[in-house]
């Protein structure tokens, strides 16, 4: 039922305006009986306190004015200031309570206060008591303020829930497309490390074998064995990177654990297959990495070496892992050799991966050309992400 009347207050707010003065009207107006001081002017007060109540929600500081004084002048011409004479008031003073500030609203809720209660005290027309005169009108006049700062609080904070709900829904969506674009990059760098570290490493088993396959057939057929490891391993790194695109409901499909600088020998293998001779060398004592930084420093170590099978004439480059209590220096490095290749004609992102692997697990990385020759890539990565 309270449904019904909310809805059809809210298609026809006019009628349901015009039927609430007019109840407030009658109610006041019947205040001024025939026993009392006359009738006709305290309807002729009840009317224009009423009418005010029209513009309440455009200038409720004047309609205020406009009902305190109707009901000042009652008072003062002898009727009794009642909750009924006092009704175009307090809906004045809870539409200005709404509207302004609380201590704007506070002050006019004083003032009328004032206004009425000397009124009455100063009245000799009627013989009413002390505490109807004062306590009472004082409480009826403060209730609508009291009443209208609550709904304005409760307003205030419905409206702060809506807007932090609103924010929170941003960001989400914002925090989720961050996190869709994290992981596009993260999957694209995995990729470009694993297809362009087996590529070139069988790029270069292959030119060795086929160097080889006449003067050195034996040692020929050994490199194309070690080409087909170095394309399986590719397929197996390939099907798990590929397989983070997927959502598999199978709890017990599990991904192939992500590599770590425990395969460094048989990275070091697969190059040493391919003609370049890697050197591991580990300063100070050997610490347990995060996954996170384990898998980045195999991934650096990994795109550095194949930047060095790739762009260098060199036959042998370095491997170099210097661990503190905190920190790991991870150093990948050749001598240039004697014929340096060119540049891949690609330009590639090499570099770029490798700075940004760095960074996403608290690190930093510096690559350069060594003044004695040669290229070195120098990555600092914390023990623990």
């Amino acid at each position: 039922m309270l449904a019904t009347w909310r809805r059809y207050a809210g298609r026809h707010p006019r009628l349901v305006e015009a039927g609430f003065l007019l109840l407030v009207y009658a109610a006041t107006g019947n205040q001024y009986n025939e026993g009392g001081p006359g009738r006709w002017p305290g309807l002729l007060l009840a009317t224009a306190a009423c009418i005010s109540l029209l513009g309440r929600r455009s200038h409720p500081g004047a309609v205020v004015a406009v009902t305190s004084v109707c009901a000042a002048i009652s008072g003062s011409i002898g009727h009794l200031i009642s909750p009924l004479l006092l009704l175009p008031v307090i809906v004045a003073l809870y539409e200005l309570t709404l509207r302004v500030p609380q201590k704007t609203a506070h002050g006019y809720g004083i003032a009328v206060i004032a206004l009425i209660v000397l009124t009455a005290l100063l009245s000799d027309d009627n013989n009413q008591p002390w505490g109807l005169k004062t306590v009472s009108p004082a409480f009826w006049i403060m209730l609508p303020v009291v009443q209208g700062s609550a709904v304005r609080a409760r307003r205030a904070y419905l409206e702060a829930v809506h807007t932090r709900a609103e924010h929170a829904e941003r960001t989400r969506e914002e925090e989720a497309r961050h996190r869709v674009a994290e992981e596009r990059i993260r999957i694209a760098r995995e990729l470009h490390d694993v297809v362009a570290h087996h590529m070139a490493l069988a790029n270069a088993q292959a030119a060795t074998a086929a160097h080889l396959a006449r003067t050195r057939p034996e040692q020929a057929q050994t490199i194309l064995a070690e080409l087909g490891t170095t394309t399986s391993s590719a397929l197996r790194e390939l099907q798990a990177t590929v397989g983070l695109l997927r959502q598999s409901d199978d709890a017990e499909d599990l991904l192939e654990p992500s590599p770590g600088l425990g395969r460094l020998p048989e990275l070091a293998s697969a190059f040493g297959a391919a003609g370049l001779t890697v050197l591991v060398m580990v300063d100070g004592e050997t610490r347990p990495l995060s996954p996170g930084v384990d898998l980045t420093a195999f991934r650096i170590a990994q795109e550095a070496l194949t930047n060095v099978a790739k762009h260098a004439g060199a036959s042998t480059a370095r491997v170099e892992l210097a661990y503190t209590v905190d920190r790991l220096t991870l150093t990948v490095s050749d001598d240039g050799g004697t014929v340096p290749r060119a540049p891949a004609p690609s330009g590639g992102f090499g570099l770029i991966g490798m700075r940004e692997r760095a960074q996403s697990a608290g690190g930093r990385l510096q690559a350069g050309h060594r003044p004695e020759g040669g290229f070195a890539v120098t990555a600092q990565l914390p023990i623990h992400a």
